[in-house]
């Protein structure tokens, strides 16, 4: 096979494309979508005396629950001992108000402020991370966090200072659970499909 003399010039062995006009190209066909399947329905599947049954049955359970439940648990929760709850804030709180005392006496800001301003923070992330799920929301947590374990490591009692860290670490973890909530490691694999 011989080559062209000129590049530009087309090559006369080669015949050539034929196009077909915008205006005669037909789309191919569509195939026809499957039939849906009809959805259940228990309504039309469950016996109207079992619908009726089900109904006393829960009707009953909310008035039991309204008339003795709720006085009971009410009962129980104001019998019970919450110090211990008090005592785990105060052990993670306490040094952190210390730390931020020792730590901003020459600044313009008192340290109370700063720790109302440090608890708001903690609230807010918290909440704004269990909701939205967001990812600066969950990074101010993993921040806020971090900041909150150092703040108790620092300012804790040293003969327990390990315990008090421990104890921040623990609180961290179990609100991380609200904060963090559906994170996942896994990659996330999105997969097109043309129909």
């Amino acid at each position: 096979m011989s080559e062209p003399t000129d590049p530009h010039q087309p090559d006369p062995t080669v015949p050539p494309l034929h196009t077909i006009a915008d205006h005669q190209r037909v789309p191919p066909p569509r195939r026809p979508a499957p039939p849906r399947v009809k959805p259940i329905s228990a309504v039309d599947d469950i016996p109207p005396a079992a619908v009726v049954a089900l109904a006393a049955v829960a009707l009953t359970a909310l008035v039991l629950t309204l008339k003795w439940g709720i006085p009971t648990g009410i009962g129980w929760f104001q019998h019970q001992d919450w110090s211990w709850a008090t005592q785990w804030a105060a052990t993670v709180a306490d040094p952190v108000h210390a730390y931020l005392s020792t730590h901003t006496t020459d600044l313009p800001i008192t340290a109370g402020t700063v720790f109302v301003i440090w608890q708001a923070v903690g609230a807010a992330t918290l909440i704004s991370a269990w909701i939205t799920g967001g990812f600066g929301p969950r990074l101010t947590w993993l921040a806020y966090g971090s900041a909150t374990v150092a703040m108790t490591w620092d300012a804790s009692p040293t003969a327990g200072r390990t315990v008090a860290t421990g104890l921040a670490v623990i609180a961290w973890t179990i609100l991380s659970s609200l904060a963090l909530r559906g994170f996942s490691l896994r990659p996330v694999v999105n997969v097109l499909h043309r129909s």
